[in-house]
């Protein structure tokens, strides 16, 4: 009875050997088939359609591909066109708010000056009374006005753009770090798009105002 037991043990133990043998062989298999992606891709997450193709290097997946999300996963070619219109439509709203923080600020401004211009015995029209007896720019008397800290109410509004502003940045910033060279040439499109129609704007010759080619130096953070 001792020898049965035995006999069942090994063979026991033999079928398991063999499984996981097979198990390997199967996995070794999958890499070589794979040209040894395994190494650069991780594809641990299940999405909707199956294991998420993530890869850390450049690359041009489409299908199965997962971005940011395990429910962001590319199951089809229509919906891979879908995301790749979305990365456009992000970054111009990206280039969007950029200018629409720049042009409340320069509300501001003009609400700010024009305070000062209603005011007869103002600032403004001390500055502009020594500037035309010393022959001085008009432009130097709108610099006589001094500058303003923002209210609450105002203060708020800057902040919630400088957030929206931030926020869709890291997203696009997010995106272009799975090297998917689809979406970077989306994000590359939507920049142009975005910078050619809010960033078209007068040029003032002579002007000590930074355009939008200088004031936004980093460009993918905000």
């Amino acid at each position: 009875m001792d020898m049965d037991m035995d006999k069942g043990m090994g063979s026991g133990m033999t079928t398991t050997m063999a499984m996981d043998m097979a198990a390997s062989a199967t996995t070794a298999a999958a890499a070589a088939a794979t040209g040894g992606s395994m190494d650069h891709d991780m594809s641990s997450m299940m999405g909707k359609g199956g294991l998420c193709k993530i890869s850390m290097l450049w690359n041009w997946n489409v299908m199965n591909t997962c971005f940011i999300s395990k429910h962001w996963q590319i199951t089809s070619k229509g919906m891979f066109a879908g995301s790749c219109i979305g990365v456009i439509l992000l970054v111009i709203a990206l280039e969007f708010l950029r200018r629409l923080s720049k042009e409340y600020d320069r509300f501001l401004i003009k609400q700010h000056v024009a305070k000062f211009q209603d005011a007869p015995s103002g600032p403004v029209a001390v500055a502009a009374k020594s500037a035309k007896s010393e022959s001085v720019s008009s432009q130097e008397a709108v610099r006589a006005v001094p500058p303003f800290r923002p209210n609450v109410l105002q203060q708020a509004i800057r902040a919630l753009l400088h957030v929206a502003q931030f926020s869709v940045a890291y997203i696009v910033m997010l995106l272009a770090m799975y090297y998917n060279g689809y979406f970077i040439i989306c994000i590359f499109i939507g920049a142009y798009i975005g910078s050619f129609v809010f960033h078209w704007e007068p040029l003032t010759a002579g002007s000590e105002e930074k355009t939008s080619a200088t004031s936004c130096a980093t460009v993918c953070c905000g």
